[in-house]
């Protein structure tokens, strides 16, 4: 059975067992969480397909982690003129494993 949900304005095909790096949520880490904007529920002989979300589904996961992604450098820079901006960004995410798939 697999599922594909919403979080953080991307979307994401998931099976049981799966783990995703997503963009961080406000929970805690080993606390469950539950994604309610279920796009599509397959198996092997049904599809039941959302518009836009399916009824009733949902999918648990277990946040395993909160940490940030590797460094991310922004270099700005204008000829000739002496521009230059050197910044670095990390994003911050949550490392979800998901449990089990409902609808």
């Amino acid at each position: 059975m697999y599922a594909i949900i919403e979080t953080g304005g991307k979307q994401y095909r998931v099976q049981p067992g799966d783990e995703l790096k997503i963009e961080k949520l406000a929970i805690e880490e080993n606390d469950q969480v539950s994604f309610d904007k279920v796009l599509l529920v397959g198996s092997d002989d049904d599809v039941k397909v959302g518009t836009p979300h399916v009824e009733g589904a949902s999918v648990k996961g277990t946040v395993l982690t909160n940490g940030k992604n590797k460094k991310l450098i922004v270099f700005k820079y204008k000829n000739k003129t002496k521009y230059r901006r050197f910044r670095g960004h990390r994003q911050p995410f949550s490392l979800v494993r998901i449990d089990s798939i409902d609808g």
